[in-house]
């Protein structure tokens, strides 16, 4: 399901920095992103597939779907393929004009029938409106802690009724041992990928000030707190998982 540009090898930590600096979607991470993002998060191609079955399921006729933070624009071309209403719409944003230059690109060599607009804008200050299916993949742990019940605020309030909203997240454990463990275990995971201790130093200490995870309770805490009824969680690969919220249908 990759079909994605940019297929460099993430070599950005392989060298010792003076300074590391913070993590940035930037030129340099467009480059080797479906690499990077392939050798560091557990289940990922898992979690691509399993959103081109919540579109082709979760759609509504005549609605907008939503991929806030699209980055290259994977999970926006796995639901493309995957919706059966020709009159949906995709809308796909993204704050990183590297990264939505190269998604344009990659959609714009994709011939299916579902409309895209690709967006460069922070997911914040977008409306959402006449949404059916609303996608956050991986992208809520980069936005400040306190400004997310604010967004999905907006989200929910866009939403139609028995609209889902599908979050995949870094995770962090109350429990110290299970962090402990399941840390350990994410490092191994990376190891096994290619990736060596410096650069798994590195990269961590990059995004120490700009990836904040959530427990699954604070994520389940505020959805319920926005307005979504049903929540369940569908996926974990050791700290990383994915969450369904939907809102309630409207009853006569």
């Amino acid at each position: 399901m990759s079909n994605e540009v940019g297929e460099d090898k993430d070599n950005i930590y392989r060298e010792a920095q003076d300074e590391v600096s913070d993590f940035q979607f930037d030129q340099r991470v467009v480059r080797v992103f479906p690499d990077m993002i392939q050798r560091s998060v557990p289940g990922y191609r898992l979690v691509l597939e399993l959103l081109a079955l919540a579109a082709q399921q979760f759609t509504q006729p005549a609605s907008n779907v939503y991929d806030l933070g699209c980055s290259l624009g994977a999970a926006t071309l796995a639901m493309r393929r995957h919706i059966a209403h020709a009159d949906c719409r995709i809308i796909a944003v993204d704050n990183s004009p590297d990264m939505v230059q190269r998604a344009r690109e990659q959609i714009d060599r994709d011939n299916s029938i579902v409309a895209v607009e690709v967006i460069a804008a922070d997911v914040q200050g977008i409306d959402i409106s006449q949404a059916s299916l609303v996608v956050l993949n991986f992208t809520l742990q980069f936005i400040p802690p306190e400004q997310r019940l604010a967004l999905l605020q907006k989200i929910h309030d866009g939403m139609l009724p028995g609209a889902v909203l599908l979050i995949a997240e870094k995770i962090r454990f109350a429990d110290q041992h299970n962090q402990q463990l399941l840390d350990t275990w994410h490092q191994d995971f990376k190891r096994s990928q290619g990736y060596s201790d410096l650069e798994i130093a590195q990269k961590r200490q990059a995004l120490e000030n700009v990836m904040q995870p959530d427990t699954l309770e604070t994520h389940r805490q505020r959805l319920q707190q926005v307005g979504f009824g049903q929540i369940c969680q569908w996926f974990q690969a050791l700290n990383f998982a994915a969450v369904l919220a939907r809102k309630a249908a409207t009853h006569v």
